[in-house]
């Protein structure tokens, strides 16, 4: 029987199962359209994507480039700021207390109905695409920032205590130590987050990106271009998801064995 900790068994685990589990998937998806004789016009084949990108493999790339780009920046923006809203608001349960609902108002509107007004105040640049990223992205980030911030054992205060440890020196190695596995939890939560920011900025204005693309073959009834870039947007969201998966493996060993 192979050990849980081998490397045999880590290999299975993290590179062979999610490889089964997408192969499945394709052939899910090509099963239905052969068994229900889906039209192309409306759901295409793996092979018509497929086909659809090898005609324009140049174009859907540096469209591809565009959106991580913008994904990229506004997630920066949204984890710094994130970040250090939260660790004010945690720092001060006065303030925690003004601030919360304004911020819980702010994220219960819906992102669609203000991407059209981002469009007024900052044009029709990169800056509306970013800032949509950064809106969608911001709440969870602060939300499980703080949460992890306040959920530290009283026995670590304490021992802290004992230690003559300074306010400063306990909130960076017991309480932000502390709160890691709940922020890289938000980080992992804000990372799809982020591409679907980034699209409906590129569908609202349809210049470029992987939206612009969707937008665009709809309108063109392309549905096969369309499903390579939305295939693309898949790709994009699971290999962002597990760098940061891999980033709090490297930064917080610990985690694992803390949650089993």
């Amino acid at each position: 029987m192979t050990d849980i900790g081998s490397p045999a068994s880590r290999v299975w685990t993290n590179a062979v199962l999610p490889a089964i589990g997408v192969v499945v998937a394709i052939a899910l998806w090509w099963l239905a359209c052969v068994v229900f004789d889906l039209n192309p016009f409306f759901v295409p084949s793996p092979a018509d994507v497929f086909e659809a990108f090898r005609q324009t493999p140049g174009y859907l790339l540096d469209q591809s480039w565009i959106t991580i780009q913008r994904v990229l920046i506004g997630f920066a923006i949204a984890v710094t700021a994130g970040l250090v809203i939260a660790v004010v608001l945690a720092a001060s349960r006065t303030v925690e207390r003004m601030a919360m609902p304004v911020l819980a108002a702010v994220n219960a509107i819906p992102k669609v109905a203000i991407a059209p007004l981002l469009l007024v105040w900052l044009g029709f640049g990169d800056e509306p695409k970013v800032v949509m990223v950064v809106l969608v992205c911001f709440f969870p980030v602060v939300v499980s920032t703080m949460a992890g911030l306040s959920s530290t054992p009283a026995d670590l205060y304490e021992l802290a205590r004992s230690l003559k440890a300074s306010w400063w020196q306990t909130f960076v190695k017991v309480r932000l130590k502390w709160a890691l596995p709940q922020v890289f939890t938000g980080l992992k939560v804000a990372t799809p987050l982020a591409i679907i920011g980034a699209v409906i900025g590129e569908v609202v204005n349809p210049e470029q990106g992987l939206g612009s693309v969707i937008t665009n073959s709809g309108q063109n009834s392309d549905t096969a271009l369309a499903f390579a870039s939305l295939v693309l947007l898949a790709v994009l969201g699971v290999v962002l998801f597990y760098l940061v998966a891999g980033l709090e493996r490297l930064l917080v060993p610990w985690a694992r064995s803390l949650s089993s």
